[in-house]
């Protein structure tokens, strides 16, 4: 299959640890993924939530389409998710139980459809944050030192 990325939640790998991913459809109208083509899309402080056993996503912004006039949405509306009745009560079951949040990763064209990666999440802490960008500064050098030393 096609898969086209559109835009990625950078912050959310910063900010939480990702137990399990999830491919979800979304509900979007016309002038709203003629934006999303057009690249007008931003998931950073978005989050999922679960109503009467639907997901919604919260916090995204999709720009209104230049040529859209009157039939722009509001860019911050609310937009429901399209997954599997079963998948969804799974997810909501351990969001209540075991303290975690729903989050879009990102966002991408599969063939022709807009689908959202949801992240099952931990929130990290502090100390966490540290330990993670020791480790990617570890392996920056480390690469950098192999590069150098491949040169010689």
């Amino acid at each position: 299959m096609n898969t086209k990325t559109i835009t990625e939640n950078r912050q959310a790998r910063h900010e939480y640890f990702i137990l399990e991913s999830y491919e979800a459809g979304i509900e979007l109208f016309g002038t709203e993924v003629k934006s999303i083509r057009s690249g007008g899309v931003n998931l950073k402080d978005s989050w999922i939530s679960v109503d009467n056993g639907e997901m919604f996503i919260r916090g995204m912004h999709i720009a209104p389409y230049e040529k859209g006039n009157i039939f722009n949405r509001d860019p911050y509306r609310v937009r429901r998710l399209l997954m599997h009745k079963k998948e969804i009560m799974k997810l909501y079951g351990q969001v209540k139980q075991g303290g975690y949040t729903l989050i879009p990763i990102s966002m991408y064209f599969k063939d022709s459809r807009v689908k959202v990666q949801v992240g099952l999440c931990k929130g990290k802490q502090l100390h966490d944050k540290r330990d993670s960008a020791a480790k990617r500064d570890a392996m920056r050098e480390i690469d950098r030192a192999m590069k150098e030393k491949n040169r010689k």
